[in-house]
């Protein structure tokens, strides 16, 4: 079972030389610690950054350097910066190959919840709608299921949604999905994770082919 820089790690082995990449709050951002050898991605911030680094250690911390979550960050040899409406401009024309957001629920469909739980505060959608909409390449970070051990991968979702039919793969702490043709495809699955335990945490239509691998981290 995967914690959450496991599922960030798993993540970053789908990154590929001279993307720009969107690292959502949460999990997400967690990927930027984990880029493999040998290749080069720029992370975007759509506070208005390109160029971000790794979460910085206790002597690099700097204050007036944040993502969009309001986490301290780092830069790179080579970021710049600028306003928000010049990063939503990059995210609306199609600019970002990859989109790593967290969410509450995902369904069989693509559709993603990850901004809202009726009756609680909270201020507002901030970029996921905008990413959803542009992005062509959007996969999710987040846990199986919710504290109460029910399953966050649905049929249908139930919260107020993100975006629709948008979804290309999950990573949770059990498992690696891929969302087509109207279900989840189960292609790899979590060190100590068995199958039987995928589906029982899994409400959605879970496709099964063959002999599933364990993930390489």
């Amino acid at each position: 079972m995967l914690d959450k820089n496991g599922i960030a790690k798993r993540i970053a082995q789908e990154l590929e030389d001279g993307w720009y990449v969107n690292l959502g709050i949460g999990i997400p951002t967690l990927v930027a610690n984990y880029i493999p050898d040998g290749i080069d991605v720029t992370f975007q911030s759509e506070n208005g950054l390109l160029g971000m680094g790794p979460f910085p250690t206790e002597d690099q911390v700097d204050a007036d350097l944040i993502n969009a979550g309001k986490q301290t960050i780092t830069t790179r040899p080579g970021s710049v910066f600028f306003d928000s409406s010049t990063s939503f401009g990059m995210i609306r024309a199609g600019k970002v190959q990859l989109t790593v957001l967290g969410a509450m629920e995902v369904d069989q469909n693509g559709d993603i919840a990850n901004w809202k739980i009726p009756g609680k505060m909270v201020k507002g959608m901030g970029g996921a709608m905008d990413l959803v909409a542009s992005a062509e390449n959007i996969i999710v970070a987040m846990m199986h299921t919710n504290k109460a051990g029910e399953s966050k991968l649905l049929e249908k979702c139930t919260l107020p949604l993100t975006g629709v039919n948008c979804i290309t793969k999950v990573v949770t702490n059990l498992a690696l999905l891929e969302v087509k043709d109207g279900a989840f495809v189960l292609k790899e699955r979590a060190l100590g994770v068995t199958v039987d335990e995928i589906k029982e945490a899994t409400a959605g239509k879970l496709i099964i082919e063959g002999e599933i691998p364990e993930m390489k981290l």
